[in-house]
């Protein structure tokens, strides 16, 4: 019987979800590496298991209602229990950009996997995260998704014109306090992580922070003792300015 605590890591097959993998594999936990796809999934996972690590791949669409519920049932049978869920996967769509031109379409599929894809897989597990004697779900957020940030000219945020991305986690946003207030007194704690901007598919592999410094906020959310905050954003320097 599985005695170590269990996270999910949806989008875990590469970048900053496959850094929060390992690093929390390399505090004692069986990591599920959620992945759309199943191969690029196993081999993130064969890597993470030649460094000695306790990870095992876990197939999941968060956008395809079947998909989560099969991996909601795999890990039920498995484990029986959720210790911690990190909803890592989500898109910058291609074709995002500002007010004025962005293609609908655009905005809904960033929506779909952004923040309706996160509530489904929450909604899933949180059965699962209920079992377990401390869970914790960790968001992933952004500066972007700050209205003092980018509401501020002088900010560089002020210049990122991604209309699905920002304003599909500033609803991230939204669902983390919603669901932190609706889960008060269950000792789970529901935070969100700003990784900043880490070299990776998605932030450029020019950005100058890694996907391990993007993930290390996100760990210490996920390991959270009992007294840690819930219904908050935080970045690597604290709480992150709404």
């Amino acid at each position: 019987m599985n005695t170590n605590k269990v996270a999910l890591v949806t989008g875990a097959n590469k970048g900053i979800g496959k850094e929060i993998a390992r690093q929390l594999g390399e505090r004692g936990f069986t990591v599920l590496v959620g992945s759309r796809d199943a191969e690029r999934g196993a081999v993130a996972v064969k890597e993470l298991v030649a460094e000695g690590l306790d990870a095992v791949a876990l197939p999941v669409q968060v956008t395809a209602a079947e998909s989560v519920r099969a991996a909601a049932a795999q890990v039920e049978s498995a484990y029986g229990r959720l210790d911690v869920l990190v909803n890592n996967a989500a898109i910058i769509p291609a074709g995002d950009g500002a007010v004025s031109e962005v293609a609908g379409d655009v905005l809904r599929s960033a929506f779909e996997t952004n923040v309706i894809g996160l509530v489904g897989v929450t909604q899933a597990f949180l059965p699962l995260l209920r079992r377990a004697a401390s869970a914790r779900i960790v968001n992933l957020s952004t500066s972007l998704a700050s209205f003092a940030q980018v509401g501020d000219p002088e900010s560089r945020m002020s210049t990122v014109l991604t209309l699905g991305y920002n304003s599909s986690k500033t609803a991230v946003n939204m669902v983390t306090v919603m669901l932190a207030n609706e889960l008060r007194g269950t000792g789970i704690l529901v935070n969100a992580a700003d990784p900043g901007n880490c070299a990776t598919d998605m932030g450029g592999w020019s950005a100058a922070r890694t996907p391990a410094q993007g993930a290390a906020v996100a760990v210490r959310l996920a390991t959270l003792d009992a007294n840690g905050p819930t219904g908050q954003v935080y970045a690597e320097e604290g709480r992150l300015p709404w």
